[in-house]
């Protein structure tokens, strides 16, 4: 909060979709000096947020991931229920993707979880479509079908009908893959149906 009560350079927060971006302003007799000045609160707010940061000025977060994956020299594929190809499609939306992202899988019936992805059909009828071991089955089963070093799984109801007292409206599963570990995380997200698929692919 010390950061953002600066008065000379300023650091605004704006609330965007899913993510938070921060602007730094800064006044001097010079662009240089305003530039040296800009780059000491970027430098404070850095040390505060690490990780947190994927880029700057017009980065987004896609561009972030495909850079990370080229550095890394890793794949990715993805499986998508209710997002219905959001994911893969803000992924294929960055220039130099082809090199990492290698594919999707649209299963948003259960029996094309089964066919396609592996889902076992006991998971399915015991736990449903939207549940911690679909997601994992998910991300786990793109990963290795798709022959990929990454795997990530999508599944929830993104509304506005279809919910329970269970399983609410906004309620996502996010399974992530790589050949040592499978993590799974669930969120309830609000807002509409565009909204909560937005947020999930953010979240994913």
């Amino acid at each position: 909060s010390d950061l953002i009560h600066s008065e000379n350079p300023t650091l605004a927060p704006l609330a965007k979709l899913g993510e938070v971006h921060f602007r730094i302003t800064a006044r001097a007799d010079s662009p240089d000096a305003a530039e040296q000045m800009i780059a000491q609160m970027e430098y404070a707010v850095r040390e505060r947020l690490g990780a947190f940061i994927f880029g700057v000025d017009e980065t987004t977060l896609e561009q972030a991931v495909v850079q990370s994956l080229i550095e890394a020299g890793q794949s990715l594929a993805v499986a998508e229920s209710c997002t219905g190809g959001l994911l893969g499609h803000r992924i294929t939306s960055v220039s130099g993707s082809s090199e990492v992202f290698l594919g999707g899988v649209i299963s948003y019936s259960n029996a094309l979880k089964e066919a396609l992805l592996g889902v076992p059909r006991s998971v399915l009828e015991t736990h449903g479509a939207v549940s911690e071991p679909t997601a994992r089955a998910m991300a786990e089963g793109v990963r290795q079908r798709l022959g990929s070093w990454w795997g990530v799984g999508v599944t929830g109801i993104a509304g506005p009908s279809g919910g329970t007292p269970e399983k609410p409206v906004g309620l996502v599963y996010i399974g992530v893959s790589d050949p040592t570990a499978t993590v799974v995380r669930s969120q309830v997200f609000p807002g509409d149906r565009a909204t909560v698929k937005h947020r999930a692919t953010q979240y994913a």
